[in-house]
């Protein structure tokens, strides 16, 4: 049997294996659409991989290239693949090697699916430790200079603010436009006071709350009793220094 008539042989074969998948092209090379067994909706892959005959088939491996249909293969992806496909080939030298080299594609397709997926849940798994690390270290003492604890204090009371200006919306959610005036007024009011009460030396007297290289500080106790602050203010209440 001539190397031709083995290849039509072997043609037959793929085609009732790959029925909807294989295209012959000519009488020397096909081309079969591969994806992986298993797909993940947010990473689809599917290739074609196009194979030429040589006379010398199968007693020489076929030429072997890939298309990407879906999704995407870097070109060192890509030529590790069609490295491995080749190896295949070799090791079955006068043999029908393409229905190994379909398996060995599928294989190495779903492999690479499922690193990326691990991948994906490692860096996501390291970015949400990433951010409970930083809410921790905010959240416990840490070395103050005159430098950080006024940046801390400038982004605090930002933050404070906007708190602030979300619960006086839902307060004024169901008011009626006098009551929201009034409402308005008394807060204004109140600023007013508590502006006259601070330090006269405010800008001076917070930078002199720390020194450089003192020991570490829990900014959270400043964010309570801030809180606590804010919370009387919001009911109407004052506390004097005589208390």
């Amino acid at each position: 049997m001539s190397n031709q008539e083995v290849l039509q042989e072997e043609f037959e074969v793929l085609e009732s294996i790959y029925p909807d998948e294989l295209e012959k092209i000519s009488d020397s090379a096909i081309q079969i659409t591969v994806a992986p067994d298993t797909q993940v909706p947010e990473d689809q892959l599917r290739t074609t991989l196009h194979v030429e005959y040589p006379p010398e088939y199968p007693d020489v491996t076929p030429l072997l290239s890939l298309t990407i249909d879906e999704g995407n293969l870097s070109q060192e992806e890509e030529s590790t693949i069609l490295a491995n496909l080749k190896t295949t080939a070799e090791e079955s030298l006068g043999m029908a090697q393409t229905f190994t080299i379909v398996s060995t594609l599928v294989d190495a397709l779903g492999a690479m699916v499922e690193d990326r997926v691990k991948k994906k849940q490692m860096a996501k798994e390291k970015k949400e430790q990433e951010e409970v690390e930083a809410e921790l270290k905010r959240l416990q003492g840490t070395p103050v200079t005159p430098a950080s604890f006024l940046a801390w204090r400038d982004e605090f009371k930002k933050r404070k603010q906007v708190q602030k200006r979300a619960r006086d919306e839902e307060k004024m959610r169901d008011m009626t436009g006098k009551d929201r005036e009034e409402f308005k007024k008394i807060q204004s009011r109140l600023s007013g006071r508590q502006l006259f009460e601070r330090n006269k030396d405010l800008a001076t007297s917070d930078a002199a709350l720390v020194e450089e290289g003192v020991e570490a500080v829990d900014i959270t106790k400043f964010e309570r009793n801030h809180e606590d602050a804010s919370a009387a203010e919001d009911e109407g209440l004052h506390f004097s220094d005589s208390d």
